[in-house]
């Protein structure tokens, strides 16, 4: 008995213990950034097929406001990909911005997202490199943000997808997965100073790479945002994140793809930091429910109490973040709760995945 209302009072606390400090971080005020002036920066963007909203992230990219020199560099393997087209005319409707499209697969890793950006970054002119994926929408201060953000003794800033614009409930629950869950936890332990990278966005100043093993170093692990956050480490420097996650829109999708896509994650977090990833069968309001049920008598009607609690709390942290909080928001949240602890078990099977039509392995990774 003991145990479970511990647990009961462990995971109501730590809940909105990530909910507070996540809107802190959100909220926090000034910093005082160790890079000097606006220097030059280099902005890789990966692209790959033609993904919900591609048009308006891309173009994202040129509508910045920085004052210092920029070039964008956008990175495909196969001139035959139909993104070729779009990336065309974007160039050509910003004539003004140096910005070209590379194309070529260098295959320094088995991950296909490294070998895209590897001639990106063998290219860039300037020392402060920005990888961001193609699906993040940009706001026009996005490096202004970056740059500010460098503070003393970083190594790498680093910012979450923010879920938008879902047209649909699966949408919805993809943006659930995102917002109030993955956020809310990558933002709380930013707030402890144990920031993570997240892959969608990586600020890097060359010489750190270059001094960790280069590129190819972060084709080490799963994912390069594994492998990001441990040379950083290494280097006894910290990650940092954007105090607001910078926004995805999601649009229409599948329930299938959006499991398939949090399976991919899961797995990538079990075999990258296996103790955190134990701990994510604790989390969600499956297990105070169930602690409740156990405990049994007058506890289980405090449980409609325990849900408003909960949900109200994720509720307002959506609102802090300006992220979708609707009734069928709320829904999605309770339906990934529920769902989560098929996702943790379902995702001990297995060392590998296909992300893209490729075919991923640790073993592959880890032996290049």
């Amino acid at each position: 008995m003991t145990i479970l209302w511990a647990a009961l009072v462990l995971s109501l606390v730590s809940h909105l213990a990530t909910v507070a400090a996540a809107a802190w971080v959100m909220r926090r005020g000034d910093k005082v950034s160790a890079i000097q002036g606006t220097p030059g920066i280099t902005v890789l963007r990966p692209v790959c097929g033609v993904e919900n909203y591609i048009e308006d992230t891309l173009r994202s990219t040129f509508e910045f406001t920085y004052a210092g020199p920029v070039e964008i560099l956008f990175c495909v393997q196969s001139a035959d990909d139909p993104i070729v087209s779009i990336v065309n005319g974007l160039l050509a409707e910003f004539p003004d911005v140096d910005a070209r499209l590379l194309v070529g697969d260098d295959r320094i890793s088995g991950n296909p997202k490294l070998n895209n950006l590897a001639k990106g970054w063998a290219a860039a002119k300037y020392d402060y490199i920005l990888m961001s994926d193609s699906n993040v929408l940009l706001p026009p201060d996005y490096l202004e943000r970056l740059v500010a953000r460098w503070t003393k003794g970083t190594g790498l800033v680093t910012s979450p997808p923010a879920g938008i614009l879902p047209e649909n409930f699966w949408g919805r629950f993809e943006c659930a997965w995102l917002n109030t869950y993955q956020d809310r936890w990558q933002l709380g332990s930013e707030f402890v100073g144990n920031g993570f990278a997240q892959g969608k966005m990586l600020f890097w100043r060359r010489d750190l790479v270059d001094a960790g093993g280069g590129l190819a170093e972060l084709g080490k692990e799963m994912a390069e945002d594994i492998a990001s956050t441990k040379l950083v480490r290494r280097a006894g420097l910290k990650v940092r994140l954007l105090d607001q996650p910078l926004p995805q829109p999601i649009g229409h999708r599948e329930f299938g793809a959006v499991w398939k896509r949090q399976l991919r994650w899961a797995k990538v977090r079990r075999l990258g930091v296996p103790v955190y990833f134990w701990a994510e069968i604790l989390t969600g309001a499956l297990i105070p429910t169930l602690a409740m049920v156990l405990i049994g008598g007058p506890v289980v009607a405090l449980i409609p109490m325990v849900w408003v609690i909960w949900y109200g709390a994720e509720w307002a942290l959506a609102r802090v973040g300006g992220w979708p909080a609707s009734p069928l928001d709320i829904a999605a949240w309770i339906l990934r709760d529920l769902s989560l602890p098929v996702l943790w078990g379902s995702a001990w099977f297995g060392r590998g995945f296909e992300w893209r039509g490729n075919a991923m392995h640790a073993a592959d990774v880890t032996e290049k």
